[in-house]
């Protein structure tokens, strides 16, 4: 036995040897017990300075210091619990030494166990705890905790929303050069909330925040030169902070620099870096970028077909994706139509659907006109009719005539409501007052017989001959049968 030992105290010789002199006075200590050298010993082996990284090694001697009551040592091993470096992953583990150490009043630790109330890491998710351990953290002036905070209360998270209150917190971590809360607080700036409007400021902290690489404010700083808010209008500036965010992944950034090729804002016109970019932005689920690409396959397609007409398409096009880019209703209700259609693009009612609803959900009426049609015949969606008599009522009720008409029909039908003859009489009489020649017909033919009406025919005629003066031949017939 004794041989053994003196084997394993020469193995240790050596390897001390190889090691640096400060790892050798750390472990002597630390062997003796020794909370700080223990502490040192654990940063060594976590880092590889001075031995060769061991990461177990680093969680051994920083539980030996934990154990000791050391704040950083607790903070560190919960680190580890937290990330599974040296240990196996344990969130509560990194929990439990997050509270040892921010019982301490450790700051980092107490920002850490606030993100783990936030996000229920490790402990049942609990926002206004996280706010508890973020507000003591950020006492301290450290900057993260006083992001976090200002987020909470920008949101409502585990705190009454107040805006000002998160303009505070915001320009705390700022002034200290936290990025995000730089970008943030350009946007408080840009918006006016929780401090009066003033986009000038907002494009300065944006510009703090861009400076450092962060994506978000660079695509903001580029937003507000490509537009001249708070500052002077510089699309080549847009460009150059577009292609800034773009680089780093930013799908926003990625598609308003495929605009600004497409459109030569700022750069040269060219439409296949266009059409890079937004494919670029599209791969990441971009929905304007997606609307954008098939836009300009449409107009490809359009092109090629009345190339007498390209000088005149071209100013149409670029006013027609800076629309859709904008998320707006009408572009994205003619994208459902060609989907629906098949001009342009492959023909895909599922893909009409989805269009159809996001311009739908903006009010566009035609789009909730269709929608509903979609839904009463299940074409691209499971067919549905009380879903139809929704989205018909939707546009019926801004007066579209061909909704209040099919309206009329789902009432005299029974399909998706209560079979109710006044109400079809009702919207039939209003698409008919509007010009509607099959609601003029429908709503004849209902007088005649006195569905849902008191019978006259002499009402009956009348709207049978609206009907007819527009050519509906259903009505021509009728008259004809009637003698008239």
């Amino acid at each position: 036995m004794k041989k053994f030992l003196s084997l394993l105290l020469c193995l240790a010789c050596l390897l001390l040897f190889a090691e640096s002199d400060s790892v050798k006075k750390y472990l002597a200590a630390a062997q003796a017990g020794d909370v700080t050298a223990q502490y040192n010993l654990g940063v060594c082996y976590y880092n590889g300075e001075g031995v060769t990284q061991d990461k177990s090694q680093a969680v051994y001697w920083y539980r030996k210091a934990a154990d000791q009551g050391d704040a950083d040592a607790q903070f560190n091993l919960g680190f580890c619990y937290e990330y599974g470096e040296g240990v196996t992953q344990d969130k509560s583990q990194a929990v439990y030494w997050y509270r040892k150490a921010a019982d301490q009043g450790h700051a980092s630790a107490q920002c850490f166990l606030g993100l783990c109330y936030a996000n229920g890491e490790g402990v049942t998710q609990d926002k206004s705890q996280a706010v508890y351990w973020y507000r003591k953290a950020a006492d301290q002036g450290n900057a993260d905790p006083q992001y976090n905070l200002g987020v909470c209360y920008y949101n409502g998270y585990g705190v009454t929303q107040d805006k000002s209150q998160a303009v505070y917190w915001y320009r705390k971590a700022a002034d200290q050069g936290h990025a995000s809360a730089q970008c943030n607080l350009g946007v408080c700036y840009y918006n006016g909330e929780g401090v009066t409007q003033d986009k000038s400021q907002a494009v300065y902290w944006y510009r703090k925040a861009a400076d450092q690489g962060y994506a978000m404010a660079q695509f903001n700083l580029g937003f507000c030169y490509y537009n001249g808010e708070g500052v002077t209008q510089d699309y080549s500036q847009a460009v150059y902070w577009y292609r800034k965010a773009a680089d780093q992944g930013h799908a926003s950034a990625q598609c308003n620099l495929g605009l600004c090729y497409y459109a030569g804002h700022g750069v040269t016109q060219d439409k296949s870096q266009a059409v890079y970019w937004y494919r670029k932005a599209a791969d990441q689920g971009h929905d304007n970028a997606k609307t954008t690409l098939l836009l300009v396959e449409i107009a490809d397609a359009v092109y090629k077909e009345h190339s007498s007409a390209a000088s005149q398409l071209s100013e149409a096009e670029k006013k027609y994706l800076t629309a859709a880019q904008a998320g707006d209703a009408t572009a994205q209700f003619n994208l459902g139509f060609c989907y629906y259609n098949g001009k342009g693009v492959t023909q895909d009612k599922s893909q009409a659907v989805y269009w159809y609803r996001k311009a739908a959900d903006q009010g566009d009426a035609d789009a909730q006109c269709n929608l509903g049609f979609c839904y009463e015949y299940g074409e691209g969606v499971t067919q549905d009719k009380s879903q139809a008599v929704y989205w018909y009522r939707k546009a019926a009720d801004q007066g579209y005539a061909d909704a209040q008409y099919n309206l009329g029909v789902c009432y005299y039908n029974g399909y998706g409501v209560t079979q109710d003859k006044s109400q079809a009489v009702y919207w039939y009489r209003k698409a008919a007052d509007q010009g509607h020649d099959m609601a003029q017909f429908n709503l004849g033919v209902c007088y005649y017989n006195g569905y849902g009406v008191t019978q006259d025919k002499s009402q009956a005629v009348y709207w049978l001959k609206k009907a007819a003066d527009q050519g509906n031949a259903s009505a021509k017939k009728a008259l004809e049968i009637l003698g008239y």
